[in-house]
């Protein structure tokens, strides 16, 4: 859990440490070549002036330094341990870090012009960029922990937990969450077994129910993982609450007194001292959730571009057709049970969810989903819209938000999701998407049953190459309009 998010942040701030020491050495290069000018101290080798010819000239021939700089400072950076608790320091211990990193790097790059022997490399360049490199990489290093912040007090990448056990290790677990809240840890709750402990707190957290609760709790807050920090002698007791987390799709730990495990699909891992024991519903590594993310972003972007002269065109015909606001908005659950607000353009009649109820006996499908091939409340344009899956492009809004992803499961409607079967809720566990595998296999043709067995399949055997493979079905699918009403 938090060793993952931390490999995956130390590799993201190599990477931001990286582009920063390229900036500086540009910088590095303008800087120097400005005080020769200005104080007359005449022209450095290799710089033929202020300009990005003078400054690609200068790197080709300084080339091996450029190539140095980058290793050498990252490897300095890490012997000082940068990379290490990077959310729990403080800004006097990130500017020592980098300070002696900068001594050091000085001493080792000195070493490279010697070995090289770049006898015309400046001496006022060399020092320049050292002190450059120092200033940009505070500078990265501050906007990366301020942008993170900021992504998790806005709520995006926060996992919420539920913790089971309220004795003095389940405290102690309790702070060091605490401690780390800014990783984006939220606790949303705490099981105790015990009579009599319902409605108490414990360490600022309320105690919600006991060990048979569980499912009910998942039910009605957002859970993203259950902790169980239990004695020993709880492990009989915990089975069928573990079995609950892993119908509904929810994540589980456990921390106890057990070390050395060797059990199959089963992670042990390290959450500041407590060993946990990780049982994963959905296996996926924190790039490939990244490249996945950073992937809706790009691709949903040029689709809004690519797709706003179908927009605009989509705008008129709904408001020239028909009387209503152009946008359809609706509550939607998505990952783990989050509320959002789907958009869509409007195709349906205003006030068509208040005449769903004299239609219900019309339903073609099973299950708590509701279909019928010819809807009386859609309207002419609608029927085009939908057929064509044009009413559907505002959802990339959603997309953009973070609310969707471009592949995933469809997002459900809550009272949809309150009449789910237990084993039915695990598709929540991934977030909702534009398309899935029940998109381009038939839609509405598929009985309720097939298409959350479709979902479950897809959590399980999920890879960026499905993603992919899915993307380009789908592209025929909205080409041919098959299985849409």
């Amino acid at each position: 859990m938090v060793k993952e998010k931390e490999a995956f942040l130390s590799s993201v701030a190599k990477v931001v440490d990286a582009i920063a020491i390229l900036l500086a050495f540009i910088c590095s290069y303008f800087i120097s070549v400005g005080i020769r000018e200005i104080y007359g101290l005449g022209e450095m080798a290799y710089a033929q002036g202020l300009h990005l010819t003078g400054l690609l000239y200068f790197a080709r021939h300084n080339v091996v330094l450029l190539l140095a700089s980058i290793p050498v400072w990252i490897m300095f950076l890490s012997f000082q341990g940068s990379y290490r608790d990077l959310r729990t320091r403080t800004i006097p211990t990130e500017i020592m870090i980098i300070s002696i990193s900068g001594f050091l790097s000085t001493i080792a790059l000195g070493s490279v012009i010697f070995v090289f022997k770049l006898t015309l490399t400046s001496r006022l360049f060399v020092a320049t960029n050292i002190v450059s490199t120092v200033l940009f990489l505070l500078i990265a290093k501050y906007i990366l922990y301020r942008f993170m912040d900021n992504l998790h007090q806005k709520g995006y990448n926060q996992v919420n937990l539920l913790i089971v056990g309220t004795g003095k290790r389940a405290r102690d677990f309790i702070k060091v969450v605490k401690e780390h809240s800014n990783w984006g840890l939220k606790i949303v709750g705490l099981i105790d077994d015990e009579h009599g402990m319902f409605g108490k707190e414990i360490e600022g957290f309320r105690v919600l129910g006991r060990l048979q609760d569980i499912q009910f709790i998942l039910h009605r807050i957002v859970v993203d993982r259950v902790i169980f920090v239990v004695p020993r002698l709880w492990l009989n007791r915990i089975d069928e609450a573990i079995l609950a987390c892993e119908e509904e799709g929810i994540s589980t730990s456990i921390s106890m007194d057990l070390y050395n495990l060797n059990i199959a699909k089963v992670r042990q891992t390290d959450f500041s001292g407590f060993p946990l024991l990780e049982f994963e519903t959905f296996s996926a590594k924190q790039w490939q959730l990244f490249l996945k993310r950073t992937i809706d972003i790009i691709v949903s972007i040029i689709l809004l571009v690519v797709f706003l002269p179908i927009s605009l065109a989509a705008i008129l015909a709904v408001k020239l057709t028909s009387k209503g606001p152009i946008l359809f908005t609706q509550t939607r659950s998505g990952l783990n049970g989050r509320k959002f607000t789907l958009y869509k353009f409007r195709t349906m009649i205003v006030g068509a969810e208040f005449k769903k109820r004299a239609l219900e006996k019309m339903n073609e499908m099973e299950g708590p989903v509701f279909k019928i091939r010819n809807d009386p409340r859609i309207t002419p344009v609608g029927r085009i819209l939908r057929k064509l899956s044009i009413d559907e492009i505002p959802q990339l809004i959603n997309v953009l938000r973070g609310d969707m992803s471009i592949v995933g499961p469809r997002p459900p409607l809550p009272v949809e999701v309150d009449l789910y079967k237990e084993w039915q809720r695990r598709r929540l566990s991934l977030k909702p998407g534009l398309t899935c595998i029940w998109q381009v296999s038939g839609r509405n043709r598929i009985q309720f049953e097939k298409w959350m067995e479709m979902d479950l399949k897809y959590i399980d055997e999920w890879s960026l190459w499905l993603d992919i493979k899915i993307l380009f079905k789908t592209v025929f699918v909205v080409l041919f309009g098959y299985g849409a009403s």
